[in-house]
């Protein structure tokens, strides 16, 4: 008889529970697997609340009422992917509740999907590509990359990363932080620290990288949105709620910037009324921007291994299960 019950709604590992179901069976877990549209709200959690003992989460609601109700059973909180921002670690905490992550897994496709909206909109395609197919041969300007300032916000691992392969293609690199960078990094990829008035002020593109934090929630507003260039473009792949969406709709229709690619949004999924999904300077993406294989499986099994680990479960044969299915994939 299975020892412990575990919720499973992470969107990305629901689609190869046929692969992991059986190995959470031998481990002496049953699985409860509820109807997952992009993220559990707090009532759909709280329906299951005192009825399971560990969760496999993705952008769950887990609010402090959420976390109060669902203890004392629920042992571990083990969110599947790096931002953990939709959980109220502090009430976790105060209740013995571990909540494990996995970092910096996704830092190559996520800074790999910000370059290629740069240069998406740098060289137009497209945009081209859809003017040719509708019958035109209208020849829209481009620029080269290297004429281009890039404005990194949130210089970690993938801020790093962005600035690493902007620098490649020889742009000029703008930086800002809350937290000092290292100079040995500042110096050898030419980036110059600014505050964030100025970054926005003088950037062509704008990527945001940093963490969804009470420091940075709305922190691009209608005030910093009016910092920028008429011709600039803003790139979110971090958080949707650091961008005001709604002031960023009016700077848009209003043509204050030139566009935006957006792969988070402050409502996920995006709602059908959103007037983004109207505007043709909008490359829109279903918070997607991870998409790896090699990082999804890694994220896989060390979701499941933060699982065990939180309810106090022996690795050895997880470790042994994990070692043979790997090399069966060989």
């Amino acid at each position: 008889m299975n020892q412990y019950t575990i919720l499973l709604s992470a969107p990305y590992i629901l689609p190869y529970t046929d692969r992991f179901l059986p190995i959470l069976d031998q481990l002496g877990c049953n699985v409860i697997i509820p109807k997952v549209n992009e993220r559990l709200s707090e009532k759909e959690i709280l329906a299951y609340a005192g009825e399971f003992d560990g969760t496999i989460c993705g952008d769950d609601r887990y609010s402090g009422n959420v976390i109060r109700h669902c203890a004392p059973r629920l042992k571990v909180i083990s969110k599947w992917g790096t931002g953990i921002d939709s959980i109220e670690k502090s009430t976790a905490d105060a209740l013995g509740i571990p909540v494990f992550r996995t970092t910096n897994v996704f830092t190559e496709p996520v800074s790999d999907s910000v370059l290629a909206y740069i240069l998406a909109f740098s060289r137009k395609q497209p945009w081209l590509d859809r003017n040719v197919k509708s019958g035109g041969w209208k020849k829209i300007p481009g620029r080269s990359l290297m004429e281009s300032t890039l404005g990194v916000i949130g210089v970690g691992n993938i801020g790093k990363a962005v600035m690493k392969k902007a620098h490649a293609f020889n742009m000029r690199l703008l930086g800002n932080d809350i937290v000092p960078i290292s100079q040995e990094f500042t110096k050898k990829y030419e980036v110059d620290m600014v505050r964030l008035e100025d970054l926005l002020n003088r950037a062509d593109f704008i990527s945001i990288n940093c963490d969804l934090n009470p420091t940075s929630r709305h922190l691009i507003n209608a005030k910093m949105l009016a910092l920028m260039k008429p011709s600039a473009v803003i790139i979110n792949t971090a958080r949707g709620s650091i961008v005001h969406e709604t002031d960023l709709i009016n700077a848009l229709e209003n043509k204050k910037i030139a566009g935006a690619a957006l792969d988070v949004f402050e409502v996920e999924p995006l709602p059908d009324d959103s007037p983004l999904l109207s505007m043709d300077q909008v490359m829109l993406a279903p918070h997607n921007s991870n998409s790896s294989p090699l990082a999804w499986e890694a994220v896989h099994w060390n979701t499941i291994r933060n699982l065990l680990i939180g309810l106090g479960l022996p690795l050895d044969t997880f470790d042994a299960i994990k070692e043979e299915k790997m090399r069966v994939q060989e």
